[in-house]
């Protein structure tokens, strides 16, 4: 029987058969989703795509379906989750990808991180008197975009792993931007809840709150200004978003933000670079963990609590053993406090990458572990992994909010790509370029703060500087092959959201699905996050008696996985927010 995605593709050739496709494909997105809610894996054979839109997995999975390779499929994904998706990640945002070769077996990890303008000085967050900003503050307006590195990353990657045509990538968002698409309800509710700060931009009002009234759930939202520029990219290269007409529109929007302009320039635009960086791979329970190094802090503080997670044995404690989580949660707290000390953009600051990696110095880290009450009532403070540098550097002090998206993808040859991708807080910047899309806040991951004492904090703002993040897209190898891709959003907690999901995997064997949608318990700096409304919340007397302090909250995580074996592929899909895995 003929796939419905191979029926779309007949249906270029064979108008009548459009209807019967559509259908086709809408039974196979149902069926996804039915999937999810009953909390099982979707299975493929070949190739699959997990993304946080079905709109954008049914535009990844048509180019796949057509013989396209992972990169072409994630620049289909990408383009349609910037117009369906846009308060999480798009073309004003940046991101890092990590791809495995099934040609060479090798791992490239590509960084198309934002960065400072060159016009930035580390008192860009301070007021007059050298006090730090407020957050929002700071987010809202100019003075938080960085130079967007998200076209140039889908461009490098479609030229370095490409088949399929470039212009042909867009095509999808090209027409749901000039036809329009059903608002779903996540991004109803996020505008309803930012109504205020999207107002303070007309280009942003009129789009999100047109007339003074939040776009609704099922409203038609079309983007004409989207799909030109898409159109003008397709057709004439990622060049034109970068120098001309689209750059001087976000130059403009920048510059002339009212109440809270900033410094961005053409030249930040027009000498922006992807950067291709060395894979991070730290060794947990024989397989190898590998993903993106600074500046992002993601591979390195999730190789850090799972390699120091290597000397226990969780499989035998179990997922629902309290101090099983004990384990992980201050892990992860001596993983934060070294991440706070240590990680900035590596072109800046020294950063001692191999030593925080280093399995004897995770192993010394380790034995803090071995207390029966727990770390409740200690002090957590960097450790001195090896290093030909000076260690001396204040702790971080900067902020990170939730927002971000993820996608995973296997294509038909083998090769793996995870790439996760932001405009950092919701809505960004809150502003609007006259190119349809929103610019990041993302300079707003550095540090506020310059110094502590006298003593340099790591990750300050620097001209042309790429702020750190905990994005931590992943790929797990087994024996040198992929058995899991996986990634998520939500801010710093992206990292104990992708450690805890790598474990539920390996250590407590449970498939992709359930996997993601194992509740969530966070501790990154002392207090434990507790899902709510969760099975979590039935080791609250446990973590209490040991002396932790508890705050239970959504945690709206976004990961999105893919495990790979002999029998082909697994796809799960968070079940706390709307997103889909597709395979052939």
């Amino acid at each position: 029987m003929r796939s419905a995605l191979s029926i779309l593709l007949l249906s270029l050739t064979f108008p009548a058969l459009a209807e019967q496709a559509a259908d086709a494909i809408a039974l196979e997105t149902a069926s996804a989703q039915a999937a999810k809610g009953a909390g099982t894996p979707v299975e493929a054979k070949t190739w699959m795509v997990a993304a946080a839109n079905p709109l954008a997995v049914q535009a990844g999975a048509k180019i796949l379906e057509a013989g396209g390779s992972a990169a072409d499929a994630m620049v289909a994904v990408q383009a349609v989750l910037g117009l369906v998706e846009p308060q999480s990640s798009g073309l004003g945002g940046g991101a890092f990808l990590v791809w495995y070769d099934a040609g060479t077996g090798e791992i490239t990890t590509l960084d198309g991180r934002e960065t400072a303008p060159m016009a930035a000085t580390p008192r860009l967050f301070q007021d007059a008197a050298g006090a730090p900003l407020k957050f929002f503050d700071a987010v809202v307006g100019g003075l938080s975009v960085g130079t967007p590195g998200t076209p140039a990353l889908m461009a490098q990657a479609h030229k370095r792993w490409g088949r399929s045509d470039w212009a042909s990538l867009f095509e999808d968002a090209i027409r749901l931007g000039d036809e329009g698409f059903a608002v779903s309800p996540r991004l109803a509710s996020l505008v309803a809840s930012d109504v205020e700060r999207l107002s303070r931009f007309p280009r942003t009002a009129a789009y999100f709150v047109p007339e003074g009234t939040p776009i609704a759930e099922g409203d038609l939202l079309k983007n004409e200004a989207y799909a030109d520029t898409l159109s003008r990219i397709a057709g004439e290269g990622v060049q034109v978003f970068y120098k001309g007409e689209i750059a001087q529109g976000i130059i403009d929007t920048v510059q002339n933000a009212s109440g809270n302009p900033g410094v961005l320039a053409l030249r930040d635009l027009e000498n922006y670079e992807v950067k291709q960086r060395a894979a991070v791979c730290a060794t947990y329970k024989a397989h190898d963990v590998c993903g993106m190094g600074p500046p992002s802090s993601g591979a390195l503080t999730v190789g850090q609590i799972l390699g120091m997670l290597d000397q226990f044995d969780l499989a035998a404690l179990g997922a629902e053993n309290p101090q099983a989580w004990r384990l992980i949660g201050d892990a992860s707290r001596l993983a934060f406090a070294d991440r706070g000390r240590y990680i900035a953009d590596s072109d800046f600051v020294p950063v001692p990458t191999e030593g925080l990696v280093d399995p004897a110095y995770l192993k010394s880290r380790a034995e803090l572990l071995n207390t029966d009450g727990g770390m409740a009532l200690q002090e957590v403070a960097p450790g001195a992994p090896a290093f030909d540098h000076a260690l001396l550097w204040a702790d971080d002090q900067s902020l990170e909010l939730p927002s971000t998206s993820h996608i995973s993808i296997v294509d038909a040859e083998g090769n793996a790509l995870s790439m996760t991708t932001t405009i950092e807080n919701g809505f960004g910047s809150r502003l609007m370029a006259p190119g349809g899309f929103l610019l990041n806040n993302e300079l707003t991951d550095f540090s506020f703060r310059t110094h502590v004492d006298g003593v340099p904090i790591a990750n300050r703002v620097e001209p042309g500087k790429r702020p750190r993040s905990s994005m931590a897209p992943t790929i797990v190898l087994k024996d040198g092959s992929p058995v899991l891709v996986v990634g998520s959003p939500g801010g710093s907690r992206i990292i104990g959201y992708v450690a805890k999901t790598i474990i539920a995997h390996l250590d407590w064997g449970m498939d992709v699905q359930q996997a993601v949608a194992l509740p969530h318990l966070v501790n990154r700096f002392g207090a434990y996050d507790m899902e709510e409304g969760t099975s979590a919340t039935q080791l609250s007397d446990s973590l209490t008696d040991l002396g932790y302090e508890l705050n239970t909250r959504a945690l709206t995580s976004g990961l999105h996985a893919i495990s790979i074996h002999d029998s082909g592929l697994r796809g799960g899909a968070d079940p706390r927010r709307e997103g889909i895995a597709l395979g052939d």
